[in-house]
């Protein structure tokens, strides 16, 4: 018995792989393009002197509508 008798739904089987495969490589691809996209926004809006949250430090953390939380 060979490793590749898949019988009668052998063509089903290497569709849905096929499938499959073109569905991650897009995904792989779309999420490299967005994430050299961001890249180049955050520089866009570091380069006009827009700084991240995080790089403030703790003189800029402040409540954004003062109110407690409801937990």
């Amino acid at each position: 018995m060979s490793g590749l008798d898949l019988g009668q739904h052998a063509g089903f089987i290497w569709a849905s792989y096929l499938v499959s495969f073109l569905v991650l490589g897009g995904l792989i691809i779309w999420l490299r393009l967005d994430a050299n996209r961001q890249v180049k926004l955050l520089a866009d809006l570091e380069a006009r002197g827009v700084t991240r949250r995080s790089a403030r430090g703790a003189a800029g953390k402040s409540s954004k509508t003062g109110k407690k939380s409801s937990r």
